[in-house]
């Protein structure tokens, strides 16, 4: 890694609060008002309005046009709810202001005042009160863990150290933009299979369920024994009549506590993340995405002058899987013990060996930034190549598995009448 860039980080650290430590001061807060009021033409209005304190509730109000009759106070405001997508647009907005030429809280206070009707205001308006408060961007931003990770705490930190603040937000935006698109594509590979296993879920169901019946009562009627397969389908149309609603009530009842379990136990989470990265088909995809993401954001920091070390402490849950979480901890901890970053990559086992040993090569020549950008992106083409062929084999895959589904079932519906009619 280049040593000018560790030596302007290690500047950096001095004057500028990590994202993982408290604040100097204690957060402003927020507090949700009822009002009523006339507007300048006489209307009568009332609605309710979230504001740090009364004063700031009526100067709000006196903005739009509003002259606050009566202001009561609700308590407390809920914390503030946004997408991710809002928070990457936030971000996109607040780097070209900042490019622009805007100081940081005027652009704060625009974006409070023309953003869409979300949570999003209520954090602009709280950061640009932090920072007149006297405290800086990243000390501000970590007053909003929810909107706001580590990485994104860390490289904001940085970028205002050095006065770069609007090109990190816009390395940040890019960054997330990218991510988003990634899981865009993701979505859209897996749209077509799930509806179409839905759709034929609920046609065999709904042929189970209410055809069945119909011809069960004409087969008693023969007085004959009914073939095998007909036989099997009676039985799974009782089964389904029968235990049907149980059954799914059932199954409801083991996904909603399996998805607590996930997010509430780390040793689940981790036991998942395993299997999932051994699933025969989806491990490979899985491992190249968490792989991706992972180089991607270690690049970015390290291209921004972080030390390794504190790069790869900041990517504590980056790429969304458990078992490359536990495995960046444990690079950190090797790294800080003397070792090399690709032996300890190796050591982890869970990165692909198109990652480590390019890297080993890029440790030596101190071009390791460059590296895991250029191979993030080669990455991330893979993956979307991956969705791609995945995606096509699937639509004909799905529709001859649904086509063999209801065929099947009406194959051995017509047995018995088939075989009624040789007979006669």
């Amino acid at each position: 890694m280049n040593p000018s860039r560790t030596t302007a980080h290690a500047r950096v650290a001095l004057g500028a609060p990590r994202a993982d430590q408290p604040l100097a001061e204690p957060h402003i807060l927020e507090t949700r008002f009822r009002w009523k009021g006339v507007q300048l033409d006489g209307t009568r209005r009332r609605g309710s309005l979230i504001a740090p304190d009364l004063a700031a509730a009526r100067a709000r109000l006196q903005a739009e046009g509003i002259v606050a009759a009566k202001l009561d106070t609700l308590g407390p405001a809920a914390p503030a709810r946004t997408s991710t997508r809002e928070v990457t647009a936030f971000t996109r907005q607040l780097a070209n202001l900042l490019c622009a030429g805007l100081a940081l809280v005027q652009a704060l206070e625009l974006l409070a005042r023309t953003s869409p009707r979300n949570a999003l205001p209520r954090v602009a308006s709280g950061l640009a009160r932090h920072i007149t408060a006297g405290r800086r961007f990243a000390a501000a931003l970590a007053a909003y863990p929810a909107q706001f990770d580590r990485l994104y705490c860390e490289l904001a930190a940085i970028g205002e150290a050095t006065g770069s603040l609007g090109s990190a937000l816009a390395r940040l935006a890019e960054q997330r933009e990218r991510a988003a698109a990634q899981r865009a594509k993701l979505r859209a590979a897996l749209a077509y299979p799930c509806g179409v296993m839905v759709l034929a879920v609920i046609v065999t169901a709904s042929l189970l369920a209410f055809v069945v019946p119909t011809f069960e009562q004409v087969f008693d009627n023969f007085g004959a024994s009914l073939p095998g397969p007909t036989r099997a389908v009676m039985a799974l149309s009782t089964f389904l009549t029968d235990w049907g609603p149980l059954s799914l009530a059932v199954s409801a009842a083991i996904a909603l506590g399996a998805s607590r379990l996930l997010r509430g136990r780390a040793s689940a989470r981790m036991a998942f993340d395993r299997c999932l990265l051994a699933a025969p088909a989806v491990g490979p995809l899985t491992r190249a995405i968490a792989a991706a993401r992972w180089s991607h954001a270690l690049g970015t920091l390290l291209a921004a002058g972080v030390p390794l070390a504190d790069a790869l402490g900041v990517l504590a849950a980056v790429t969304g899987n458990a078992v490359f979480n536990a495995a960046t901890a444990d690079i950190e901890a090797r790294l800080r013990r003397g070792e090399r970053l690709a032996h300890a990559m190796r050591a982890a086992g869970c990165f692909p060996a198109a990652l480590v040993e390019p890297l080993a090569v890029a440790e030596e020549s101190s071009a390791l930034d460059a590296m895991l950008l250029d191979w993030s992106t080669l990455a991330e083409r893979e993956v979307d190549e991956r969705l791609a062929f995945a995606s096509a084999c699937a639509e004909p895959l799905l529709v001859m598995v649904l086509g063999l589904v209801i065929g099947s079932l009406i194959v051995a519906l017509y047995l018995p009448v088939i075989e009624l009619g040789n007979v006669v």
